[in-house]
């Protein structure tokens, strides 16, 4: 997974480095995971992490991204593809306290 700064195969902007927004939160059929719709590419091929220390192992942008996510208190999962990035909450964790460091972390990224 290595980010691409050029025109995606079906014309979209892939710009992994110049952060993200949030065009849209979509609610998924998991209660505690979101679905966080992006404005450009964040990864061509899925990324799936459950861990810090597993998203730490690797020295590359998407992995460092996820890092930064699961560091989120509450947060215990996130997979990235295409133009989305789902991530998953602990049971007990709240999405009102969730959401805007998504959106702060992404437009960060």
């Amino acid at each position: 997974m290595i980010p691409v700064d050029t025109i995606g195969v079906l014309g979209e902007i892939v710009r992994p480095w110049m952060g993200f927004v949030v065009t849209e939160i979509q609610a998924t059929p998991n209660p505690n995971a979101m679905k966080f719709v992006l404005d450009a590419i964040v990864s061509e091929e899925p990324a799936s992490f459950y861990s810090r220390e597993q998203a730490g192992a690797n020295p590359d942008v998407i992995s460092r991204l996820a890092e930064k996510l699961l560091a989120i208190q509450g947060v215990s999962n996130v997979m990235l593809l295409k133009d989305f990035v789902t991530v998953g909450k602990l049971p007990q964790a709240r999405w009102s306290d969730i959401n805007g460091r998504v959106k702060q972390i992404l437009a960060q990224a």
